[in-house]
């Protein structure tokens, strides 16, 4: 049997995970660990380049942990770990700072961007960390990295590096080839149907974990639009809000749009959005329940991260004995 190919991604926990995430990414992960083996982080050593309270970073990272699971990425068929709990991390990370030049580093749009919104924190691990995400790919040798539109240079930066090392001393890394992801459902803010659903705009955005009358509040006050005939159509040019909630309905419902145009014939956008919330509400009450569910169990969840840390860290420090090896220092 041929092996399994490797898939790796990350994903800080920085904020709760919301609808856009579940339809957007998420609900297709589960369906990849018959395909590739595949590791998932909860990327905290990331989110400290920007300052965190230290009680919500534990909670969140936990939270994200049981979200995962409750959404069907199964532990038993997924490596599932916490970043930290891995130090070869650290360790690779710091090597791969002296193999990435500075320059390469100057030109990452998200030290720019981050360094314009936290001025008074512009600190040497907001401009060092692509090396940390280098190293976070580059340890398990992976074939793949799903890469959206935002990490697509950073991708190219682990390439340039691993090339480099490889380049100076023989075949040590795989070189990753980005994986562009099925495309789920691309969720708008229900405030703001012209940008993508953001944790940074709260009351446009439904999470995974919301109460179902505070999801029904924000589909009642979604914005839809002007016109005068109040008829549910896709119409994404001339009625971005309507179009955005029948997406919505039609990923959460399986629906086609032209079912969802006859369904509410007739009946305007009071019957249509406390609908769309009801349908939501339904595909989140299940993920909802079995997270709190595993947030509970204290003990399930610790053997989790902990299965994940060891299987990982074997995998890790298996590339880190050999980099440590090429470069010359003394073995363990």
């Amino acid at each position: 049997m041929d092996e399994k190919k490797v898939m790796l991604s990350g994903i800080q926990p920085s904020g709760d995970l919301h609808l856009g995430n579940y339809l957007g990414a998420i609900k297709n992960w589960a369906a990849r660990a018959e395909e590739f083996e595949c590791y998932y982080f909860m990327a905290d050593m990331h989110t400290i380049t920007v300052r965190q309270n230290p009680a919500d970073l534990r909670r969140r990272t936990l939270e994200q942990l049981a979200q995962y699971i409750a959404c069907g990425l199964d532990p038993e068929k997924n490596t599932l770990f916490i970043q930290s709990h891995v130090p070869a991390h650290a360790e690779l990370g710091w090597v791969l700072n002296c193999y990435t030049m500075f320059g390469e580093l100057s030109r990452m749009t998200q030290f720019k961007d981050k360094s314009a919104k936290h001025k008074d924190n512009i600190n040497g691990g907001l401009f060092t960390y692509p090396a940390l995400m280098a190293a976070d790919i580059l340890l398990y040798q992976p074939d793949f990295v799903p890469v959206g539109e935002d990490q697509k240079q950073h991708c190219e930066l682990t390439r340039d590096v691993a090339q480099r090392f490889n380049h100076i001393y023989g075949d040590v890394f795989k070189i990753p080839e980005p994986y562009i992801p099925k495309a789920g459902a691309r969720v708008m803010g229900l405030t703001t149907p012209d940008t993508k659903m953001s944790k940074s705009i709260p009351e446009g955005c439904v999470f995974l974990m919301e109460k179902p009358e505070d999801i029904q509040r924000k589909f009642k006050r979604a914005i839809t639009d002007s016109d005068t005939e109040r008829c549910v159509r896709f119409d994404p040019a001339n009625k971005p809000g309507v179009a955005n909630l029948m997406n919505i309905y039609s990923a959460v419902t399986g629906k086609t749009m032209e079912e969802i145009e006859a369904e509410f014939d007739g009946q305007g956008y009071g019957k249509f959005k406390p609908a769309v919330g009801d349908a939501v509400i339904e595909c989140l009450r299940p993920i909802r329940e079995e997270a709190t569910r595993i947030l509970q169990d204290k003990a399930y969840l610790e053997s989790v991260y902990k299965a994940g840390a060891e299987k990982a860290s074997y995998v890790a420090n298996k590339t880190l004995r050999k980099v440590y090896k090429k470069i010359g220092f003394v073995a363990r």
